[in-house]
Order: structure tokens, then C-alpha cells, then sequence
């Protein structure tokens, strides 16, 4: 028999483990660190210019960063920021360096979710949270998965419960509660309105003065941070359904996109959402802050099975809320809620596979121009970012042949290229005042 001592036992050697992975994969310090980029990289990858242009546009400006030569004197060595410090000051053509970021809008957010575990929705987050500060934008990235894949893999293990969705949710309920209180003062006839009340057991915990700097943590990319998550916050649905009992006027599926709004418009481009597999209170947050739903799905039936079953379901979830909530104040929040666009996304592709090719065939077939034409494959050097917490982007080439990591890194580009056609096309109809 096994008791819950056994799964403890479990645990503790599992995290022996995980020690041992992160110090092979970390810093001695246990913090992970963001490699540099050769100058091929640099020009090539990242500017999209050939070598001979850069090496000249470096000798015409001696005060541009030059990076770090190698013991051999071959290469130049490039930190992130160098990176950025380059992109702002270099023009070709008279043309800049800078990604394009609609005027006057704020932050876009897109939200990667399925019901289907496996479906490589931490893999898509990651590795386009990491294009896209290679491509010039500074990126939130928001962890909704108890199982903290995505907080694991930008280096951040040790997290309390209090800093993730489920602290932002808590504090949410208190603000919210504290306000309807203060906006219903009486009735027409005199008489007084209820007030809502909430236990100590909630106020004591103090997370309704918490700023919302307190639960954004910086990452190892310098143009990345990141509201984390962790196992501990796996009780957010029990607690959640509590909360909702205290106060039912709380609209709790608002909470996330209140406290996104309260940050000012500039302080991120891009701000993306690692969504758990299940609809719950949690993942509702998730859709009800995004602006674009990026659903990735792997090639086989049940994998399709599961996406046709979670868009469903999502549709009855969005239509209850919309008519449940009619009434109440939601913030900047529009009922019923509307995207500014959907994309299906493949994942773990293999073109040689005839299988694949028919389940692709089969999801064009459904879903149209809303399906990704690129496809993210499966390759050696992409299973292997992944068994190391790490993505391509983070992989030196060096340790593997530069064909290897060229065609597991094109993958990633293609899909991530896309992503950001269609993220433009629907940042720039989003409202000024959203």
C-alpha cells in the first residue's frame, strides 16, 4: 500500500534529480545564463545581413559594441544587449534595425493553449518568447501552468506560491471586493446594501498591497521577464472556487487582464501566456487577457481529437461567462469576449511521415487560412533543447554539427515569423483605449 509518505519519498529523490540537471545545465551559481552570439549569428540570423556588411558597418563606427574575440581571433562574441545596443544604432539602407511595434498600442498578448498534454504549448511559448527578444521586443511572459515547465526553463525554480497567477487572482478578489464596497454605499430607497465581506484568513496574507512589479521576475534574457508559476499553485482551482463563493459578483476570469492593464502600455511589446491543459480558472484568465489564441497541436488523430474537444468546450465556457457576468463591471474587459485572431499551429512534425502529412492535410481541410503553413518539426537538436530546459536559441551550434542546429533553429524561425505576420496584422486592430 502507498500512502501519501510514499509520494513524498517520491518527491524528494525526483528533486535530487532535477538538482542534478540544473547544475549540468545552469551556472555553478545555479542560475541560468544567457550565452553570447557569435558574429555570424549576429548578422547573419539575428540582422539578416551578410558578414561583409556587418564587419563594415563595426569598422565605420569604432564606437559600436565590438563584443568579445576569441582566443583564436576568428569570431566576435556578442551579449544580448551588445545585440541591442547594435540594432538601435545601425541602419542599411537608412533603413533601422528596430521590429515594427504598431503606434500608440500596447502591449499584444497571445495566449498558447490546448487541452492536450504533450501538445508542445511550453516548447511554442519558449522558443517564440526567445525569437522574439532575438527580433528586438521586450516580452512578459505569463507561466498559468501549475506544472511550471516554462518557469523551469527560463531559470526560475524557486517560487513561492504568493508571486504567481494565484497571488494576482487573490489580490484581484480583495481590490475588487474593497471596490464594489466603495461604489455601493446605499440604495435609492436609503436602505443600506450589503456589504461583502471577506475572512481574515484572505486579508492577513497581504497580497492586496502587493504593486504589480512585486510579481515579475527578471529572466537570464535581459528583455524577458516573467510572472511565474509553480507546483504549490496547483490549488489555485480549489481556491479559486472559494473565492468565487465569498464574493460572486467577483469576476474572477478578469483578474490577470486587470493587472496587465494596470501596467503602462510601453513597458512591453509582446506579452505571452503558457496555458495548463484544462479549462479552469486559471486558463479562463489566460483566454480573457489575450488578444490571439495560438493553439499548437501534435499530428496524430487524438491529438486532433483533443483540440477539436478543447475549442468546444472553450466556446461553452466563453458563452456561460458572457451571459453570467452580463451585468457586472469586468474592467476593460468586452462581453462576450472576442479575439482579434485564432491560429492552429502543428507540432513535432516529421514531413517524411505520411501519417503527418494526412493530419495535416486533415486540419487545413478543417480549419482553412486559420492553420499555421509552417510547422514546427521534430529534430534531434530540438528534443535535445528540451531535455536540457533550454531552447534552440540558447543551444551554441558549436556543440552540435552547425547543420543540426541550422535546420532545428529554421523550424523555429519559420513558425515564429508567422506568428509575428498574423500578431501585427491583429496588434494593429486592437482599440487605443484597450
Amino acid at each position: 500500500m502507498f500512502t501519501h509518505d510514499d509520494l513524498a519519498k517520491l518527491q524528494a529523490q525526483s528533486l535530487k534529480m532535477q538538482g542534478w540537471i540544473r547544475r549540468q545545465t545552469f551556472s555553478p551559481a545555479n542560475e541560468k545564463t544567457l550565452r553570447r552570439f557569435s558574429s555570424w549569428e549576429v548578422a547573419e540570423l539575428i540582422f539578416r545581413m551578410n558578414q561583409s556588411t556587418f564587419r563594415g558597418k563595426l569598422a565605420a563606427d569604432p564606437n559600436l559594441p565590438l563584443g568579445e574575440v576569441e582566443e583564436d581571433g576568428r569570431q566576435r562574441w556578442f551579449s544580448l544587449e551588445e545585440v541591442n545596443e547594435l540594432r538601435r544604432r545601425i541602419k542599411v539602407n537608412r533603413k533601422t534595425l528596430m521590429p515594427p511595434r504598431p503606434e500608440g498600442k500596447r502591449a499584444f498578448r497571445a495566449a498558447v493553449a490546448n487541452f492536450k498534454g504533450g501538445a508542445g504549448k511550453s516548447t511554442v511559448a519558449l522558443h517564440f518568447a526567445h525569437a522574439a527578444a532575438l527580433d528586438g521586443y521586450r516580452i512578459l511572459v505569463v507561466d498559468f501552468d501549475p506544472q511550471a515547465t516554462l518557469s523551469h526553463s527560463m531559470g526560475l525554480t524557486d517560487v513561492g506560491e504568493d508571486h504567481t497567477v494565484w497571488g494576482i487572482m487573490a489580490r484581484d478578489l480583495e481590490r475588487e471586493t474593497d471596490r464594489m464596497n466603495a461604489a455601493t454605499s446605499g440604495a435609492e430607497s436609503g436602505t443600506a446594501l450589503p456589504r461583502r465581506k471577506l475572512p481574515a484568513s484572505i486579508r492577513d496574507m497581504g497580497l492586496g498591497t502587493l504593486r504589480p512589479a512585486d510579481f515579475i521576475k527578471p529572466t537570464a534574457w535581459p528583455t524577458i521577464d516573467i510572472i511565474p508559476s509553480c507546483a504549490n499553485a496547483a490549488f489555485v482551482e480549489f481556491a479559486s472556487a472559494q473565492y468565487r463563493h465569498l464574493n460572486p459578483e467577483w469576476t474572477f476570469f478578469g483578474a490577470v487582464s486587470r493587472f496587465l492593464d494596470s501596467l503602462a502600455d510601453d513597458a512591453y511589446d509582446l506579452i505571452l501566456f503558457d496555458c495548463p491543459p484544462a479549462i479552469g480558472y486559471q486558463s479562463m484568465n489566460a483566454v480573457f487577457a489575450a488578444d490571439m489564441l495560438y493553439i499548437p497541436s501534435g499530428p496524430g488523430y487524438w491529438e486532433y481529437d483533443s483540440t477539436t474537444s478543447f475549442i468546444g468546450q472553450l466556446s461553452e465556457a466563453l458563452e456561460d461567462l458572457s451571459h453570467g457576468f452580463e451585468n457586472f463591471p469586468t474592467g476593460k474587459i468586452k462581453l462576450p469576449k472576442a479575439f482579434t485572431d485564432i491560429r492552429f499551429l502543428m507540432t513535432r512534425y516529421e514531413p517524411s511521415n505520411e501519417l503527418h502529412q494526412a493530419m495535416m492535410g486533415a486540419f487545413k481541410q478543417v480549419f482553412g487560412d486559420r492553420m499555421a503553413e509552417h510547422p514546427i518539426e521534430l529534430t534531434r537538436a530540438v528534443e535535445q533543447s528540451g531535455r536540457f530546459l533550454s531552447s534552440i536559441y540558447e543551444i551554441d551550434y558549436r556543440e552540435m554539427t552547425r547543420g543540426t542546429w541550422r535546420r532545428a533553429r529554421a523550424t523555429f524561425d519559420q513558425a515564429y515569423e508567422e506568428f509575428r505576420t498574423h500578431a501585427i496584422a491583429a496588434w494593429m486592430k486592437l482599440e487605443d483605449e484597450a
